[in-house]
């Protein structure tokens, strides 16, 4: 089974985030937070969160980009009961048997996006609000292609 994990590229995240998520921890899309929010909502840090940024599952602030990682099936269980704790604490859940359910398909969704590339895949998000309510689309960079990317700037950059 694979998961993803936070990565920083940059000191970006950093900046750009009210809370950047730690590098290395557990990360899904978390566009749950954003299921009532309104274009009013989506300015300055707030928006950049919504646009790009994936939830980390530790600190439950946000990433640019996470790499698509193996996870055993004990660490995901801690994860269901973590993110259900965290649906008591800021949403509301009745109990966390009650959010254990939810907590899980969010994660079973993530793993399946995750199941389809391969180790160390670096993955980024998108959202948009549109009439329908919030739309997410994803993107892939696969290994190579990061290395040959890096590979051909810091050439560029040698000034031949």
């Amino acid at each position: 089974m694979k998961l993803a994990r936070a990565i920083h590229l940059d000191e970006s995240d950093q900046n750009v985030y009210f809370s950047p998520a730690r590098t290395g921890e557990w990360c899904l899309s978390g566009g749950f937070e954003f299921s009532d929010w309104t274009e009013a909502e989506l300015t300055g840090k707030a928006r950049q969160a919504f646009v790009n940024g994936w939830l980390g599952l530790e600190t439950f602030g946000r990433v640019t980009f996470v790499a698509v990682t193996p996870i055993e099936e004990p660490e995901l269980n801690q994860l269901v009961d973590r993110l259900a704790q965290h649906f008591v604490d800021i949403y509301g859940a009745p109990s966390v048997d009650a959010a254990r359910g939810v907590a899980s398909e969010e994660l079973s969704y993530m793993a399946s996006m995750c199941a389809e590339h391969e180790d160390n895949t670096l993955l980024a998000v998108q959202r948009e609000l549109s009439d329908e309510g919030l739309r997410e689309g994803f993107s892939a960079i696969k290994p190579q292609a990061a290395e040959l990317d890096m590979v051909a700037v810091h050439g560029d950059m040698g000034g031949h």
